[in-house]
């Protein structure tokens, strides 16, 4: 059985101790506990993009049959992710990894685009409610971009959501793919949408120095540098 999610700050903890590192086979007792009994949201247990299609699959997979699901994959190693914690308590979660291992993506039209066998996805976060708004995200976002691209990725692409109506609230519940700062703050940019597609944001990488790079005009300033033997 799942533990209870500690929904409060242990006693002494701060946000500035908040420290990150990628997700390891041993982690389910991690995952379990910042997860809690509901997994995270409705039984999702962060398999939303691991099953092939939603409709009755997607239903009669929720709870226990994605909790077992889940924790195979995290033991086999087949996860990639980015825990944030405070001390020993896990307070933040981020999924990503190659987007041909979330086949789910494919099945949603509003997200199809031309893509490679390097283009990597951020598709999905948790942030306990009390641990919410102190920046936890965006470095979620940073890590693991920075994993992406050390582990071979050319592009990596997330899907943020917006209220209907500008400036409106947003409840956190439906924002688990992450709101257009999370992105934008780490060097994403939106790309041109189609009608009827949901927003895309993509930051590539420069395969010279394994850095990643905003994409931006190039300055009238930078010129070849001529080498003299």
């Amino acid at each position: 059985m799942a533990k209870q999610n500690r929904s409060q700050p242990v006693a002494g903890a701060t946000r500035d101790a908040i420290t990150l590192r990628p997700l390891r086979r041993d982690d389910w007792p991690n995952l379990e506990e910042l997860f809690g009994s509901n997994g995270a949201c409705g039984g999702c247990w962060c398999m939303w993009w691991r099953v092939p299609r939603g409709g009755k699959l997607w239903v009669e997979s929720k709870g226990a049959k994605n909790r077992a699901a889940f924790r195979k994959l995290v033991d086999d190693g087949a996860v990639r992710g980015i825990l944030a914690f405070s001390g020993t308590q896990p307070v933040g979660w981020c999924s990503f990894g190659p987007r041909s291992t979330f086949p789910r993506l494919e099945r949603v039209k509003a997200l199809k685009r031309s893509w490679s066998e390097q283009t990597w996805s951020i598709n999905c976060f948790f942030v306990p409610r009390a641990w919410r708004g102190g920046g936890i995200a965006r470095r979620l976002v940073k890590e693991a971009t920075k994993a992406a691209f050390d582990s071979g990725a050319s592009e990596v692409e997330g899907y943020p959501v917006v209220p209907a109506t500008s400036g409106a609230a947003f409840p956190a519940v439906f924002a688990w793919t992450g709101v257009p700062a999370l992105f934008e703050s780490n060097g994403y940019r939106e790309l041109p949408q189609q009608e009827g597609h949901r927003r895309v944001y993509l930051i590539t990488s420069s395969r010279a120095d394994g850095k990643t790079r905003r994409l931006r005009k190039k300055s009238s300033a930078a010129r070849p540098r001529r080498i003299v033997e």
